[in-house]
Order: C-alpha cells, then structure tokens, then sequence
C-alpha cells in the first residue's frame, strides 16, 4: 500500500527506457563503432534485443517493486546485474555476427553507462520523492482501527517506513492506550478533523465491533479502507493470495516444492552432485578416514542411525562414527554437549570439519535426503522438539538435508540447559520453516558455498 505505487513504477519504467536506448546510442557514438553506422540495421536489431533483455529481466526480478523502501544497496546491486546482463548479450551479438571492427569500448561503455545513468536515476527519484513528502505531499494520512498487537505492529512498519508514503495519525479504539485519539462512535468526526485518508482496520473476531458500520463511515467521507485479517498470525511470510470462481482465497503458507517441476529440479541436482561428491572425495576419502577411525577406538567406522525423512519416512542414516563405540543395540539419546567425553580424537576433527556427515551422500543419491534441507531428526527427538514447536510436521513436507539453512546459521546439535533448548529448537525450527517457504535452487547453492567455507575454516558452530 505505498502512495502513488503504480505511478511510480510507471514514471521509473519509462524514464529507464530512454536511459537504455540514450546509453545505447552515446556508447556507439563514444567507442567511434564505424561498422555500427545507424544507416545500417544491426544497432537497431541489437538495440531490440537490449530492450527486451531489460523489459524480461525488470519484471521477472521485481526490479521496481517497493522502489522506495528497498535498501538503496540492494538496488545498486540489482542494477550492476542489469548492465552485466545487457553487457553479455552485447558481447554475444558481436560474436554473432564475427564481425572484426566492432570496438570492445562498445560494450564497456554501454554498460557503465547503463550503471551510472539508471544509478542517478534511482538517487534523483529518491530524493524528489523524499523531498515532496517532507513538504507534506504525494503523503496520506492515515488512522489504524484496534490499538491491539497486530494495529501495533502494523504502525511500527508505517512510522519506520516513511517511503509508504502514510503519516500515523493515531489509533481508533474504546480502550485506553497509547496513541488511542478517539472511540469507534467518534469515527466520522476524527476523519473530518484530521483529514484522513486511509483506515487500516485491526480488529480481532470477536471484537463486538460492527465492520459494517466502520466501512459505510469510511465510504461516506471517500476515506480508502485496509483490512488486516484477524487470522494474519496464521501467515507465514509467503502466503498466497488467489480467486476461485470470483471468490477470493487466502493461502497461509505457499510452499515452492510443492511444485512437481521444481521437486524434479532438486532431486535432479541431488543425484548429480551426490554423484561427483561420491566419485571424487568419497571413493579416497572413505577408506583414508574409515582406517583411522578404527585406529582411534575399537567398533565399526560407520555409524548407523534411524531417522525420520520425508513425510516422516524412517530411514538408515549413515555417518562417521565420532563417538566411542557402544554394543548396546537401544541407547536412550544423550545429546552430544562440548568437552564430550563420548567423542574420540578423530571423532573431534570430523565433528568440526562436518566430514562426518559426508556418508549422507550415499542416502542422498538413494532418495532418503537432499543435499540441502532440514537436518533429519533421531527417532524420540521428534516428540521433545513437538513440544516445544507444534509446527514441526511442516519440516516432514521435504527431504531432510546434509546441510541447511538453520545449520549455517550456527543452530546445530543440541542443548542440554532447558530453557535454552527451548529457545534453541524454537529458533532451528522457524529457520526450517523459513527454507521450506522460500526455497530456489539459488539458495541450495548458496547454502552449499556457505558449508563448503565453513568447513574449511573449521566454523561449523557446533559441537
């Protein structure tokens, strides 16, 4: 709900077209392409090709969405992909068409000259915008009915924000509280007196508060009404708003995997990587580690554990056996703490290095895990972690992971203290949950390189 949105984007699109085909014609003129004469018809396929390479790549990476509360990093970012992207397909246009006397200068100065101008652009539109509603315009006025978490919540976003474009005026409420400037039966006459032109409505279910009444005062002074579902607790950050049959429908959690396409994507990737993993490190490495795990302590070099995978599938995990060797074939789970008597000399490297995980390859290429997702939880574990997060069942809709997104983010192993358990499995599980709902096969690799860096600094964060 940013003011002026759509003029905005509008104003940004157009302003960058004549920026894209300006630097296209000042980078021919600057370089002196001879070959590239305007008389002939090359620039002007090429230019063609440039903007339907900006047009396709701004609407399928939200180039100008939340232009003005996007961090200006983040767009400068955004842009500099622009200018490589347009400058790659110069360079393949050139190789194209193997003509010789096209100037390399060409390409490099189309794309600076696209970083620069669209960079200027973005600063200039900022600051005119930014200007104008310091001076009180292009900026609405805006009431918030329920001084409740939610209408909380909902201002700080606004008073944070100020490129939404809204000035809080205060909150409509029956209930003393802060900011509270006038009753719901004093609605129509605080809208007179402040001049508002926006009502956000927060208010819970059972409220006692008639909606009915509240919009018909909001449509009789033509004030632009926002509601706030009293379910938004159950939203996830990817809910999903669509229409069946004209009747609008909410998707608390939008889940990428779900997609059978996208399922393929990952499970392609699995196999691929798990192979060249198990090919290249695994096929020396085995042996090399196995050999000195049972030179360190009496027992098998492989250690076997059953777990739960997708849809809560019990599966054999395998890995490196750290921890000194026990003949009892049902153990009640102990969680490995730091300074772990349990953990043997070798056992220590691997558990710091996360090679002991390595053997889950061979349970990824066999369709028990994914190389990047939830970690798998031990038999038991499930019901403690349950207890604390009722949500936890949402992790069962993927395969569980050799690394993930909790992992990186030093939430590994377990903690003995109670309450920090709680607080620790709290947080592993609202990452998990995070992974599932925003998951692309760029985060896989990003998660991936992360491991990879941590492993070899030896900062896996855990014990």
């Amino acid at each position: 709900m940013i003011v002026n949105k759509k003029s905005i984007y509008i104003t940004s699109i157009v302003a960058d077209f004549l920026l894209i085909n300006l630097s296209f014609f000042l980078a021919l003129l600057i370089s002196h392409t001879s070959d590239m004469s305007l008389e002939k018809n090359q620039p002007y396929l090429l230019l063609l090709i440039l903007n339907f390479v900006w047009f396709f790549y701004t609407n399928s990476s939200d180039f100008y969405q939340e232009f003005m509360i996007r961090p200006f990093p983040i767009q400068i970012y955004n842009i500099l992909k622009l200018s490589i992207i347009i400058s790659i397909f110069n360079i393949l246009f050139l190789f194209i068409i193997t003509q010789q006397s096209y100037t390399r200068n060409f390409v490099i100065i189309n794309g600076l000259l696209i970083l620069i101008t669209i960079t200027v652009r973005s600063i200039v539109f900022k600051g005119a915008l930014r200007a104008l509603r310091n001076k009180g315009k292009s900026i609405r006025n805006l009431v918030i009915i329920g001084a409740n978490k939610i209408g909380e919540k909902f201002r700080e976003v606004i008073t944070k924000n100020p490129g939404y474009g809204h000035r809080f005026v205060g909150f409509i409420s029956n209930s003393p509280a802060e900011n509270v400037i006038g009753t719901f039966s004093e609605l129509d006459k605080v809208i007179q007196e402040k001049k508002v032109e926006d009502v956000v409505i927060a208010l819970h279910a059972d409220s006692g508060i008639n909606l009915d009444d509240i919009v018909s005062i909001c449509n009789k002074n033509a004030v632009k009404i926002h509601v706030i579902p009293d379910f938004i607790k159950f939203l996830s950050g990817r809910f999903q708003i669509s229409s069946v049959s004209n009747i609008p429908v909410i998707t608390v959690r939008d889940e990428p995997l779900n997609e059978f396409l996208r399922r393929f994507l990952k499970r392609v990737f699995d196999i691929f990587f798990s192979l060249l993993v198990i090919i290249f490190v695994l096929s020396w490495l085995m042996p090399i580690v196995s050999l000195l795990i049972r030179l360190d302590s009496k027992g098998p070099a492989i250690f076997i554990q059953e777990r739960y995978g997708m849809r809560k599938k019990p599966f054999r995990c395998l890995k490196f056996r750290t921890l000194t060797y026990q003949k009892k074939s049902s153990v009640e789970f102990e969680p490995i703490v730091k300074k772990d008597p349990r953990v043997t000399r070798i056992g220590s490297v691997l558990r710091k290095t996360n090679l002991d995980e390595l053997p889950q390859f061979i349970n990824v290429l066999k369709g028990d895990m994914s190389v990047v997702g939830p970690r798998p939880l031990i038999k038991g574990v499930d019901q403690v972690y349950q207890r604390v997060f009722e949500d936890i069942k949402m992790r069962y809709n993927v395969r569980p992971g050799i690394t993930g997104w909790s992992q990186i983010n030093g939430l590994r192993g377990e903690v003995v203290d109670e309450k920090e358990s709680k607080q620790h499995i709290t947080e592993k599980m609202k990452f998990d949950l995070w992974y599932i709902e925003n998951w692309s096969m760029k985060f896989d690799i990003q998660i991936i390189l992360i491991t990879i860096w941590q492993m070899i600094r030896g900062n896996t964060k855990g014990f």
